[in-house]
C-alpha cells in the first residue's frame, strides 16, 4: 500500500520541513534559547491572525481554546449569541451552558450561514449581550461564514466577539484588527500542518476588560495568567514544547509564501475540487454563497453508502477522508484542502474516489473527476 493520504479536515497533512522540527531534541521551556523560540512564534501568529493582539499559546485541542474563551468571558447568568449551523456551532452553545452563562441561539440550517441582521437584530433588542459566539468555517459542513460583516455589527456595541477560527485561520482570510474581531481561536492540527495538541487564542484590549471582570471559576485556562506570561515572553504553564518549535517551522513556510499567495492556493485547490465532485455526478453540499476554502462537502449519492466509502477509502486504498456528522452522517463525505496538500494528493484521492465509487455501483465516465481536476488546475489565475 501507498503512504497514507490524509485529506481530513484534522488532523492534517504534516509538511516535511515540519516533520523534521517535530523530531529535533526537546529543550527546557525555562530557557533563553526557548524564549527566543516563542519570541518568533508570537510574532509570526500575530501575521498569520492579522492583529498586534496577544495570543495565547494552551496546550490543548481546540476545544480547549473555545473554553477558555468561555470560561474567561462568560460569568453565570450572563447573556450571549450562539450560532448553531453545525456541530461547532453547537459546542458554543454547550460550553456558554456550561459556565452558566444564557445563550440566544441562532438555529441556521446546516449548509447556510448566519446573516448579520440575526445577529444585529438580538443586540439591539437586549443591551445585556456579552458575547457574540461564531465560526468562521463550520467543519461539519463546510460552510464559512461572513465575519467581517458580522464584525460591522457587534464591534460598536458593548459585545465580544468571539470567532471559531480552528479550520479558517492560515486558510480564509480574517483580518482580526481590520474587521474589529475581539477574540479568534484557533489549533495546530489544521492549516498550521501539526499533530494536535496546542490551541491559539487573540485578545482584545476589549476582551480583557471583560475578563479582567468576570467570576467564572478558571485556573488552567485563566488568560490573566496567560497575559502576565505573554509580557515576559513565557507561559504559565509547561508549554507543549516540541510543538511550539515546530509551530515555528510552520509560521516561516507562511511567512515565506505570504498571506495573499496563501490563500489564493487554498482557493484554487477548493475550486478544483468541487469541479471534480460535479464531473462524478456529485453536488457540494454547502450554498454556493458560502463555500469553504478549507475543505468541500459533497453529497453522496443515493444509492451509496457514505460509510462504507469513507471506510473503504481508507482501509483498502490508505486514502483517508470524512464523513459527515450528526444528520449528515452517510450522506457527505468531506476532503480537506487546506495546510501542505497539494494537486498531487488531491489527484490521488480522486482517483481513489473513482475507484471506489465504481465498486459501489455510481455510474460516471470513467476518469471524469480526475481530467476535471486536471483542467481545473491548469486554468491560469
Amino acid at each position: 500500500m501507498k503512504e497514507k493520504l490524509l485529506l481530513t479536515p484534522g488532523p492534517t497533512k504534516i509538511h516535511p520541513d515540519i516533520l523534521e522540527a517535530l523530531g529535533r531534541p526537546i529543550i527546557h521551556h525555562r530557557t533563553t534559547q526557548f524564549q527566543d523560540i516563542l519570541k518568533e512564534v508570537n510574532e509570526g501568529l500575530q501575521y498569520v491572525f492579522q492583529t498586534k493582539n496577544d495570543i495565547y499559546l494552551l496546550a490543548a485541542s481546540g476545544t480547549g481554546g473555545m473554553e477558555a474563551c468561555v470560561a474567561n468571558l462568560v460569568s453565570p447568568g450572563d447573556k450571549t449569541i450562539t450560532v448553531e449551523g453545525g456541530k461547532f456551532g453547537e459546542r458554543w452553545t454547550e460550553l456558554c451552558q456550561a459556565y452558566g452563562g444564557d445563550p440566544k441561539v441562532i438555529n441556521v440550517e446546516w449548509g447556510k450561514s448566519v446573516q448579520p441582521e440575526q445577529i444585529k437584530e438580538i443586540l439591539d433588542g437586549d443591551k445585556d449581550i456579552k458575547a457574540v459566539f461564531i465560526t468562521l468555517c463550520e467543519t461539519s459542513t463546510a460552510v464559512t461564514t461572513n465575519v467581517k460583516a458580522i464584525a460591522d455589527v457587534v464591534k460598536d456595541t458593548g459585545a465580544i466577539l468571539v470567532v471559531d477560527g480552528i479550520s479558517g485561520v492560515a486558510v480564509t482570510d480574517i483580518q482580526t484588527d481590520n474587521w474589529g474581531v475581539d477574540m479568534v481561536v484557533s489549533a495546530s492540527h489544521k492549516g498550521f500542518m501539526l499533530p494536535p495538541g496546542l490551541a491559539f487564542v487573540s485578545v482584545s484590549a476589549k476582551a480583557h476588560a471583560v475578563i479582567e471582570k468576570a467570576t467564572s471559576p478558571r485556573y488552567y485556562f485563566d488568560l490573566r495568567k496567560s497575559k502576565k506570561a505573554f509580557a515576559k515572553t513565557d507561559t504559565p504553564f509547561t508549554p507543549a514544547i516540541g510543538i511550539i518549535v515546530a509551530l515555528n517551522e510552520s509560521l516561516r513556510l507562511m511567512r515565506e509564501e505570504g498571506l495573499g499567495n496563501l490563500f489564493a492556493r487554498f482557493a484554487r485547490l477548493a475550486e478544483a475540487t468541487r469541479t471534480a465532485a460535479r464531473a462524478l455526478g456529485m453536488t457540494p453540499f454547502p450554498d454556493d454563497a458560502c463555500v469553504s476554502n478549507a475543505l468541500t462537502a459533497i453529497n453522496v449519492p443515493e444509492a451509496v453508502d457514505g460509510g462504507k466509502l469513507v471506510k473503504v477509502m481508507r482501509d483498502e486504498h490508505g486514502v483517508s477522508v470524512a464523513g459527515g456528522q450528526a444528520q449528515l452522517k452517510g450522506k457527505i463525505i468531506r476532503i480537506a484542502h487546506m495546510g501542505c496538500v497539494n494537486e498531487e494528493d488531491l489527484t490521488r484521492g480522486f482517483t481513489t474516489l473513482e475507484k471506489v465509487l465504481t465498486a459501489l455501483g455510481h455510474n460516471f465516465t470513467a476518469g471524469a473527476g480526475v481530467n476535471a481536476l486536471q483542467e481545473s488546475f491548469s486554468q491560469k489565475v
